[in-house]
């Protein structure tokens, strides 16, 4: 592919996981949509470890408009960000983004971002005016978009943001510096590009039902904290300094309250209470301690962030009608 039509178009990473439901809808909506845009569409499906008939859905489907389409599968599921990594690695386009096969992101932000980039803009933040989910996750997102952007990365956005286009520089910066247990989105705003943000209304999930599990949620939460603030390690020092206080006064209280009244008893009411107030924050700064440790050991090891076991063109098959298979297994 020369250079200019590199730049030209964008690369559009789909993570799924048991999406059989609707990825025929998404692929005719996107395949529709391509058609309307300046600019030509590289899909990239990333199959993180399903276990349902997604793929051979997506063999069978026929696209008309998008330029280029494939499906990457991995080994096993290792989640939406190393499968978002994976597909940068396979993009074609000089401009990369994302989308999850439910539909809830509003196709118009692929045109207005790259018509962004384009205006020298690294990065396009696409932030969520409306969000089309439950009460419970409108309120884990803005906790977690508040926390993020007071003691991890100042540009986050209030709005929380789920989606970002990047350009060249971006992609080759990621692709070069793989992190396992880690936010894809924060690497991208903690590294300082230039960006700007887009506020856009999001949708309902035309089908099926979200993947994004507490589990999952937690996992993302712990990660975004231990990989990019050291406001944990700096809050068990802050909570070592007041128990560390507060055993002083009521220390010296103690003598004073001898001293003034002999006959006062000495129980072990008090003593207790700060012993098992010591030993849980004792506990929890092991485990936070543990938490580094885990992480800076796994980076150490350098094992792989996703494993490949396959890959599948699928733009071969909507041109000349025949499928071209190539199993490859990659290690990153």
């Amino acid at each position: 592919m020369r250079k200019e039509e590199q730049s030209s178009g964008i690369s559009i990473v789909v993570p799924f996981l048991n999406e059989s439901e609707g990825i025929e809808l998404f692929c005719s909506t996107l395949d529709a949509h391509a058609k309307t845009l300046p600019f030509p569409v590289e899909l990239i499906f990333v199959d993180d470890g399903s276990t349902d008939d997604t793929v051979e859905k997506l063999t069978d489907f026929s696209f008309q408009h998008v330029a280029n389409a494939k499906v990457i599968r991995f080994s096993k599921n290792y989640g939406s960000h190393a499968a978002i990594r994976a597909g940068f690695l396979h993009a074609s386009y000089d401009i990369c983004t994302w989308m999850g096969s439910d539909l809830q992101e509003p196709l118009e932000f692929l045109a207005e971002s790259w018509q962004k980039i384009r205006e020298g803009y690294d990065a396009i933040y696409i932030e969520k005016k409306t969000v089309g989910v439950s009460a419970g996750n409108r309120a884990f997102s803005k906790i977690y978009s508040h926390l993020m952007q007071k003691y991890a990365v100042s540009s986050y956005s209030s709005g929380g943001i789920s989606v970002i286009v990047i350009n060249r520089k971006i992609r080759d910066y990621l692709n070069a510096n793989v992190e396992s247990n880690s936010s894809i989105m924060l690497q991208i705003m903690d590294a300082g590009f230039r960006y700007c943000t887009l506020s856009m209304d999001f949708h309902e999930r035309a089908t099926g039902v979200s993947k994004w599990t507490l589990k999952k949620k937690i996992k993302l939460f712990i990660d975004s904290f231990v990989a990019f603030s050291f406001m944990p390690i700096r809050l068990v020092s802050i909570v070592g300094v007041m128990l560390f206080l507060a055993g002083i006064v009521i220390g010296v209280g103690a003598i004073i309250n001898k001293i003034l009244t002999p006959q006062a008893p000495m129980g072990y009411t008090t003593l207790i209470c700060l012993l098992a107030l010591g030993f849980g924050v004792t506990n929890i700064a092991l485990g936070i301690i543990a938490e580094y440790l885990w992480r800076t050991y796994d980076a150490a090891r350098r094992r792989p962030v996703f494993l490949i076991s396959e890959e599948r063109d699928l733009s071969v098959q909507s041109v000349a009608g025949s499928e071209s298979e190539i199993g490859t297994t990659q290690e990153v």
